[in-house]
């Protein structure tokens, strides 16, 4: 039971971190970083975050790796 109490806690925490991150989103620079892609013409746009995808990965798995290390 102690590590199904360790996972909930765990899921609280990235939860609440998710909602800190959308809460503040608009203020954040991601997704309008130098290295993302916008092509406009006039009839559509198309959007490649290259950059940020970068950055979300490295963020992701820096946390993952500090949350599933034995």
């Amino acid at each position: 039971m102690k590590d199904f109490g360790k996972i909930i806690i765990i899921f609280g925490i990235v939860l609440l971190l998710i909602g800190i991150i959308f809460y503040f989103f608009d203020k954040l620079p991601l997704f309008k970083l130098p290295g993302d892609i916008i092509i406009k013409r006039k009839n559509f746009t198309i959007y490649i975050p290259i950059v940020s995808m970068i950055i979300i990965s490295i963020i992701l798995t820096i946390i993952i790796n500090l949350i599933f290390r034995k």
